[in-house]
């Protein structure tokens, strides 16, 4: 009896021009993006070398002597206003995505339109959140241009970011973690608290991270609200008036002599640096701690 002949495997089909033109296209246009960041960013280090030093964090901002210039209210500025976003934004984001994938029923109209909503708002550009900022917070509550009314608005901006990551980072639990904790007797909270938050910190944490970092180079609602382009003076409390780097950097180009676009550049370089600074703090945190489940 003769043995059956297995089937040949079929071959790799050749792609077709159409797909390798595409593929090209799709190459070209990121090594072009990527030529014009590191032109740009090369650009920026050039200009900014000469300025790159201590004067830059330990003088305050001047305009008649740019040589003896510097950002130190700016970077504490910056320090504050993150800081309280951060406080301010968190907890309610985590708490909202742990609401939303944990306990909200999904087949309820109120928590699909809430999830739309939520979705919508993180595209919204960061204008609309300085105009609401402006009329809500500054003039509405009557808080006025301080670091309160700066951190409540940034935290309006990157709250849908917040709650987005940190669904995302739950929703990767296995279910089979809260099938188990369930099993040996825990309640829903203590299984949420003890075995999926801890399981979901590093992609939580990540995802913070980097709405932080993006609350930290905003400019636009910042300028709407009114922060000072000129801050002698480190901010003492929540109610002081501030200035951030990419407003102090702002003011810095618009004027006309030389030595202030050095200045920008090398609070470009500080910024990019802070940036850099949070970025890999969250890719060091998702690595060593996201391992473990």
């Amino acid at each position: 009896m003769t043995k059956p002949v297995p089937p040949t495997p079929l071959g790799r089909r050749r792609p077709r021009p159409a797909d390798t033109l595409f593929r090209l296209a799709l190459l070209a246009s990121l090594a072009i993006a990527l030529l014009f960041l590191a032109i740009l960013i090369g650009y920026v280090l050039y200009e900014g070398v000469s300025r790159l030093d201590s004067r830059l964090w330990n003088n305050f901002p001047s305009i008649r002597h740019p040589e003896r210039a510097g950002a130190q209210s700016a970077i504490w500025g910056s320090v504050w206003v993150v800081g309280l976003t951060g406080l301010l934004c968190l907890p309610v984001g985590v708490a909202a995505a742990i609401h939303l994938e944990e306990y909200a029923d999904p087949t309820r109209w109120y928590n699909r339109w809430l999830e739309l909503n939520i979705q919508n708002l993180a595209a919204v550009p960061s204008v609309v959140y300085g105009i609401l900022g402006l009329g809500l917070i500054a003039r509405g509550m009557g808080l006025g241009t301080t670091i309160l009314t700066a951190s409540l608005t940034l935290a309006l901006l990157v709250l849908p970011i917040v709650i987005i990551a940190s669904r995302e980072a739950i929703r990767a639990v296995p279910n089979s973690i809260r099938l188990g904790s369930l099993a040996l007797g825990a309640t829903k909270w203590q299984t949420v608290w003890r075995q999926v938050l801890p399981a979901a910190l590093p992609g939580i944490a990540t995802g913070s991270i980097l709405a932080l970092s993006r609350a930290m180079g905003e400019a636009a609602p910042l300028l709407l609200l009114g922060g000072l382009t000129y801050v002698a003076f480190n901010p003492d409390g929540i109610n002081s008036a501030f200035t951030v780097l990419p407003i102090q950097i702002f003011n810095w180009t618009s004027q006309s002599r030389e030595e202030f676009a050095a200045l920008a550049a090398a609070a470009i370089v500080a910024l990019l640096f802070l940036l850099l600074a949070m970025n890999s703090l969250a890719i060091f945190i998702r690595n060593k701690y996201g391992k473990r489940w």
